[in-house]
C-alpha cells in the first residue's frame, strides 16, 4: 500500500524531537583516588586503571639505573 508523503505534518514531527536531550553526564569520585570521573568507566590515575576504586591495570613503573 502507497503512504502518503506527509502524513506527520512537520510542527507535529518537531514538536515531538523537541524532548530528545542529551543529559548531563553523571560525574562521581572516587573514594580511594579523589579522581573525578564518569559513573560505570575506567579512568587513569598516574598510569593505572581503576574501576570502582579498584586498580583493573597496573601501569609501566620506570625502571631507575
Amino acid at each position: 500500500m502507497a503512504h502518503p508523503k506527509s502524513r506527520i505534518s512537520k510542527q507535529r514531527k518537531r514538536k515531538r524531537r523537541t524532548h530528545k536531550k542529551a543529559a548531563i553526564p553523571q560525574v562521581a569520585t572516587c573514594k580511594t583516588t579523589g579522581e573525578k570521573h564518569l559513573l560505570h568507566r575506567t579512568y587513569e590515575v598516574d598510569g593505572d586503571l581503576y574501576y570502582r576504586g579498584r586498580v583493573l591495570i597496573k601501569g609501566d613503573e620506570e625502571l631507575e639505573d
